[in-house]
């Protein structure tokens, strides 16, 4: 099979879609692997390190798409790769799609006629998302330490120091999810000596969470009421809310926002699926933030390509070994031997495949066994 790699077009997004060891991989099993020139730059991945592994180097990104049977990549088409969905017949594209909260996207997939396989609704049957967790875990840890800086004067805030010293309060860090990215927050906030609350509707979890960090956060079962009354006291409010493949919850209004401290800081690491705050919109590492009533957003999509080398390398981990599978099997029998894999299939060939999305956009719905 042919794998085209091409550099990522989204705004400030840095990782790129496999790394020296992943092209390895595929070269062993006999399959080509073609990556964009400097796709891997802002990973610290130089091309050479690409060759020296078995990848040809591509300097039109046409020539990646037209090639392919496999485009790889991290975040999904922008407008300006539109018109190269379904340059090639039978293509599959594996990449972070979050179609529930891109329409525009949706269509461009359903119109290209490509099958595409997100990598966050790849699902193993205990209900854990393998691909997903790796920069769920990057954007959680991450997010402590963009609120505390936000929180310091000229990062817009209040002036808060989030650890505080003696004498004087740490800031209150509320967390509203306690999944994968919203333990990995509350791993960093506990470490910074914040005073952390993190909230869920699962009682079950909380427990975990409780038993996980002996004591050193509160947990709060969640509801409206518990989340205003949290908000109120918070310095820091990080949303890390997932319904899988489907959008966010709105569980913060402006209203509520209005009625914060002033100079406070929300982190919406949800906004990928539509964000989990009212006046929650996507923006980039170059301009970050923007305020609503006396607070400040931290509303970044992908928040993991500010650390570009780290996240690469965490997510090639994690996708390779399915990779390998679509790779060597083709993406059918790849879904038919791989139930995990199977829920990963969004689109194929004009027809939405992942109920969710369907349901988000009020688009016909085909479920997937009957396509296989």
């Amino acid at each position: 099979m042919i794998v085209g790699v091409p550099k990522e077009r989204m705004e400030d997004e840095y990782r790129v879609a496999i790394t020296p060891a992943g092209v390895r991989e595929l070269t062993s099993a006999g399959h080509s692997v073609n990556i964009e020139k400097g796709a891997g730059a802002g990973s610290s991945i130089p091309d050479e390190d690409f060759v020296r592994t078995g990848a040809r180097i591509v300097a039109d990104p046409s020539d990646i798409w037209a090639g392919a049977d496999l485009v790889l990549k991290v975040k999904e088409p922008v407008p300006e790769e539109y018109d190269r969905l379904g340059e090639r017949r039978h293509q599959v594209l594996f990449t972070y799609l979050h179609l529930a909260a891109l329409r525009s996207c949706t269509d461009a997939l359903l119109a290209g006629g490509n099958t595409a396989i997100a990598y966050e609704t790849v699902q193993l049957p205990d209900g854990s998302l393998p691909l997903l967790t790796p920069m769920s875990e990057v954007a959680g840890r991450m997010a402590p330490i963009v609120g505390a800086h936000h929180l310091m004067r000229p990062g817009g805030g209040g002036g808060v120091l989030v650890c505080g010293v003696p004498g004087v309060r740490a800031a209150n860090v509320v967390i509203l999810g306690a999944g994968i990215a919203g333990m990995a927050a509350a791993t960093l906030a506990v470490g910074l000596h914040c005073n952390v609350t993190i909230l869920d509707r699962n009682l079950e979890r909380l427990r975990q969470v409780d038993h996980h960090f002996r004591g050193a956060l509160e947990t709060v079962a969640s509801s409206t009421h518990a989340i205003e009354e949290s908000c109120l006291e918070a310095d820091i409010v990080i949303g890390a809310v997932l319904v899988v493949g489907a959008r966010a919850p709105k569980l913060v209004s402006d209203a509520l926002v209005a009625q914060m401290r002033p100079g406070s800081v929300l982190v919406d690491i949800s906004v990928d699926q539509g964000g989990c705050f009212e006046s929650s919109h996507p923006t980039t590492h170059s301009h970050p933030t923007f305020a609503v009533a006396g607070s400040l957003f931290y509303c970044v999509a992908n928040m993991p390509g500010a650390v570009p080398h780290s996240s690469t390398h965490a997510l090639v981990n994690a996708t390779m070994p399915y990779t390998l599978e679509i790779a060597e099997h083709g993406w059918r029998q790849a879904a038919r031997r791989d139930e995990a894999l199977a829920r990963g299939v969004n689109v194929v060939e004009g027809m939405v495949t992942y109920e969710p999305v369907a349901e988000a956009h009020g688009l016909p719905y085909t479920p997937l066994t009957l396509v296989l």
